[in-house]
């Protein structure tokens, strides 16, 4: 009995060495692609703010956030091409084209914002980036905690990507989504192993053209 218990507490104890040990390198292999300076930044074909839940018909303060962000690069001439990547699954929730209003009200113009209808987790985002809109240079934008997963997603699907943190403020419920993230980057370690596709992928909708052409209404 007791080199039963022994086994089960041997056990126990490597898988939690492996997952915050998967967290770790996830974190150290990226964080120097997580950027505050831009000047040396340049051909970065798009912008990509990854979608963070809506409440009605506004974006949720996490998504604001990402969004003023995105605008404010869009804005300072680091990219001409904006991607709203988020979840548009059903008609009766749509990030994307919240996404895309309220990025238009802060002054962006409508052609250079492309909506990812589909992007309906991070890998699914960053792989359709590259797949579908057929960007090779881009910048992300979301949380810092987000970010290191983010990245070392892009890395591993062949983008060259940077990081911007959009965290001006303290979100309730970090805690929450800090431990959550942990789980999520050992996933996403995995799944960039075998790169499955996503759930929808579809026609090539390079980045470079117009991006009017994802409207849906």
């Amino acid at each position: 009995m007791k080199k039963i218990i022994i086994v089960i507490i041997s056990i126990i104890l490597i898988g939690i060495i492996y997952v915050f040990g998967i967290n770790a390198y996830v974190k150290l292999s990226t964080k120097s692609r997580i950027i505050t300076n831009y000047d040396d930044l340049n051909d970065i074909d798009c912008i990509i703010v990854l979608g963070a839940g809506v409440w009605g018909d506004e974006p949720s303060p996490m998504l604001r956030d990402r969004i003023l962000k995105g605008v404010e690069l869009y804005k300072n001439n680091i990219s001409s091409k904006i991607i709203m990547s988020g979840d548009h699954g059903s008609s009766d929730y749509d990030e994307v084209n919240i996404m895309k209003n309220y990025a238009i009200k802060e002054g962006v113009k409508s052609e250079d914002i492309f909506m990812d209808h589909a992007g309906f987790s991070t890998y699914d985002s960053i792989y359709r980036a590259k797949e579908i809109f057929k960007a090779k240079k881009v910048i992300i934008v979301t949380q810092e905690y987000h970010l290191y997963r983010a990245l070392y997603i892009a890395k591993k699907l062949g983008l060259d990507a940077y990081g911007v943190n959009a965290d001006p403020i303290k979100y309730s419920g970090q805690l929450y989504r800090e431990i959550r993230e942990i789980l999520a980057r050992n996933k996403d370690v995995i799944k960039v192993i075998f790169k499955p596709e996503p759930k929808y992928l579809g026609e090539s909708i390079p980045v470079s053209g117009n991006g009017d052409i994802t409207n849906d209404k």
